[in-house]
């Protein structure tokens, strides 16, 4: 006896038993536990583990007497049962029963073998191994994990998924009868293929029960009843690229639990697989659901559809770097107002402007002249955002959005102004983050996937800021959202923000071809449309409230008057047009202007100072009876744009000639001669090209010239031109000083 207690300790210590190696396989779960996505082992087997207390005491207790009555009593081998079941089969010449332990099934299960005479003795060797290290919980623990229910499903947990769309705690007396006797012949007993077998093997097991007095004959006569009915079987088949996030992120974990909306998810994959319908080849989009009011992933659509290779679909457009287009926009709106450079009605320039290199258009091409700070971003009019960017800087921007979670990446990574316009990548879950400043008082949140992951926030604006920058994105009071177009039509974005929930839409193609035509309003917006309707009505299914977002004391309102952007009375005669403004900090910032007119006193507007006499009429300083007058003056660039009585020569009054006032001070209107608006010009025969020259009256220093939007030349104050006309048809000539001044000129070549 000693000898063998030695031999099977040295033997224990030479080949132990590595149970690691039959690890269950990973699954990721939503919030209420159903399985989304699972990964299998190398050999296509899904396991999902479960504790003893996971699942019912009825299990249990039909498992232990139809396959191991003395489990907790003997050592991992049953003498008895092994002599009983061998003089069965010898008996009947065939197979009657086996007699082995849950001990001795763990073991094969762990370490098959071959039905021989070595073979059983090897089971018998790790069984008593799995006795010597592991208590009997534990063993049994490991049966109901690794138990075989047919095809590629092994455990209970994956069973009870896989044949009854359940967790197993939740099974009922029938089906826990049903998967205790399963794992006995699994191919022929499926339930979901051979209904009748599952019964009559059920109901085998019911009268064992009722031989043994484990249950009561009420029950069991109650479960006789019930028929043996299955889903058909289906593997987990949702959020499939999250599952993939997930799994790179939590390589270890068996069970990856997410804050995933199983219901949510199922919904909106389908409505991404009926929107591609409608979308160009190789497009794919993105949708991305999180509840702002912890930050939780509730809906995660990586592409259009995972199986279609054509659109890419394995590829996580959720995760990649993208052109945000002009979905950064509010951001540099609520940095401004945070700076009190800034207020939400506060006079922007919406005109030509060049910068250097670079000259920022409207995505229509059109230009509205003065707006306020809530009009261009509801708009998304790229040249007033220019203009705050210019001011507030680029570094700092791109420094502060970084700061929080935010990277932007670009080529050389060079902050500049083009920014704001989409100039630089942005991962769609990043940007979603971004967008919970104006929900949570101003602190950026990044998203949490999984319950255990804990709420970070880092300050990015201030609240009232932030408060005010979602009213001015807000058109109703269910929905604020801001759209973005990237470059060349690659990318077409909304983001959303609904009382509880953050919205993310992308669409576009995950190879960065563009899609002409394809930009946010038209495509992403109709989506992000659809899914808020679903998830309010989805709110108002559970009779929760929605949270509501109260104005900050930090907060007023104020009626300020343009163009000097403060607060007059109305009968003052500098308050030209009056408007209703959200003010921070009761800061009221005067009009913004563009840093050429910082930068030269001579372009200046808002409020300056003149002297009159007393018929109204401009003079010195030091005449006689010189008054002091201030005047509240449009920036140059909105001329054109302004009614007449608004603009310079009606607002500065005439100056006395008795008297007059020294100095170029006076406004002087840029126009062209040498072409007419609307002209018809006609070539001379044999010629091909017609050459006009063109002289620039008034205006201020350098000028930049246009032809349907492409620079064509520059000169200097009054200089000339020589216009060469190539193409034939309509053409639109433009005419750009250095205060920001323009001509425009329609003409057309026969």
């Amino acid at each position: 006896m000693v000898t063998l207690l030695v031999s099977f300790f040295v033997a224990d210590y030479l080949y132990p038993l590595t149970i690691y190696q039959n690890k269950t396989t990973q699954t990721i779960v939503a919030q209420d536990e159903t399985p989304l996505w699972r990964f299998a082992d190398d050999n296509g087997i899904w396991r999902y583990s479960v504790n003893l207390d996971e699942v019912p005491d009825y299990y249990l207790d039909v498992l232990l007497n139809y396959e191991d009555r003395h489990f907790y009593e003997h050592i991992g081998i049953n003498p008895v049962s092994l002599l009983r079941a061998a003089w069965q089969n010898l008996t009947n010449n065939k197979i009657v029963s086996g007699g082995s332990t849950i001990s001795m099934q763990v073991a094969r299960l762990l370490d098959p073998h071959d039905r021989s005479m070595t073979g059983k003795l090897k089971q018998i060797f790790r069984t008593l191994q799995l006795e010597l290290h592991y208590s009997k919980p534990e063993i049994l623990t490991l049966y109901i994990n690794h138990a075989p229910y047919g095809g590629t499903i092994e455990g209970i947990g994956a069973a009870s998924w896989s044949y009854f769309g359940k967790q197993p705690k939740a099974l009922t007396r029938s089906e826990a009868v049903l998967l205790a006797v399963l794992p006995q012949a699994p191919s022929r007993l499926r339930p979901d293929r051979y209904p009748d077998r599952a019964k009559q093997a059920r109901d085998k097991v019911l009268d064992r029960l009722a031989d043994n007095h484990v249950w009561t004959p009420e029950i069991i006569n109650q479960v006789r009843q019930d028929e043996v009915w299955v889903y058909p079987r289906k593997a987990p088949q949702l959020a499939p690229l999250l599952a993939l996030r997930l799994s790179h992120q939590y390589p270890d974990k068996d069970i990856i639990h997410s804050t995933i909306d199983f219901s949510l998810q199922g919904i909106l994959e389908d409505v991404a697989i009926n929107r591609k319908k409608q979308l160009p080849p190789k497009t794919s989009l993105a949708i991305l659901v999180v509840d702002h009011t912890d930050m939780s992933v509730k809906a995660y659509v990586g592409s259009a559809d995972f199986n279609d290779s054509e659109r890419f679909g394995q590829v996580d457009m959720i995760s990649a770097l993208r052109s945000p287009g002009s979905t950064l926009k509010p951001f540099i709106y609520a940095m401004a107002i945070d700076e009190g450079m800034i207020h939400s009605e506060s006079l922007l320039q919406d005109v030509p402007r060049i910068n250097s290199d670079y000259r920022p258009t409207n995505f229509d091409d059109d230009y509205y002249g003065p707006v306020s700070a809530t009009e261009a971003l509801r708009n998304s009019l790229n040249l007033p955002a220019v203009q705050v960017m210019e001011l507030y800087g680029p570094r700092r921007f791109a420094s502060k959005l970084a700061s929080v979670g935010l990277p932007l990446v670009s080529a050389g990574n060079d902050p500049n102004i083009s920014y704001i316009l989409g100039g630089a990548s942005l991962r769609m879950d990043n940007l979603v983050s971004g967008y919970s400043a104006f929900v949570r008082h101003g602190q950026v949140s990044p998203l949490r996937f999984t319950p255990n992951e804990p709420l970070m926030e880092k300050s990015l604006i201030a609240d009232g800021s932030a408060w005010i920058t979602k009213q001015m994105l807000s058109n109703n009071n269910q929905l604020a959202y801001k759209t973005g177009t990237s470059y060349g039509y690659r990318d077409a974005w909304a983001i959303g923000i609904n009382p509880r929930y953050l919205i993310g839409i992308w669409v576009g193609r995950p190879d960065a071809t563009p899609v002409v035509g394809q930009y946010g309003a038209v495509t992403a917006v109709p989506i992000l449309q659809q899914i808020n309707a679903i998830l309010l009505n989805k709110e108002q299914r559970l009779n929760r409230s929605l949270p509501v977002m109260h104005k900050p004391d930090s907060v007023t309102e104020a009626k300020i008057c343009w163009p000097s952007g403060q607060v007059l009375t109305t009968n003052d005669p500098n308050c030209h047009r009056q408007k209703n403004a959200w003010i921070f900090n009761n800061m009221i910032p005067p009009t913004l202007d563009t840093l050429n007119v910082l930068n030269n006193n001579i372009y200046r507007s808002g409020w300056i100072n003149i002297w009159v006499n007393q018929q109204g009429e401009r003079v010195a300083a030091d005449c006689k009876d010189a008054q002091k007058k201030a005047i509240a003056l449009w920036p140059m660039a909105l001329e054109n744009w302004l009614l007449p009585k608004e603009r310079r020569q009606s607002l500065l009054p005439p100056v006395n000639k008795n008297c007059p006032v020294f100095g170029n001070d006076i406004f002087l209107p840029l126009v062209l001669t040498g072409l007419q608006d609307n002209q018809l010009i006609k070539r001379l025969p044999g010629q091909q090209t017609v050459t006009i020259d063109l002289i620039p009256q008034g205006g201020i220093g350098q000028k930049w010239w246009f032809l349907d939007g492409e620079l064509i030349a520059q000169s200097k104050n009054n200089d000339k031109v020589a216009l060469t006309i190539v193409k034939k048809g309509l053409q639109h000539l433009l005419l750009l000083d250095e205060s920001g001044q323009i001509c425009r000129i329609k003409f057309t070549l026969d």
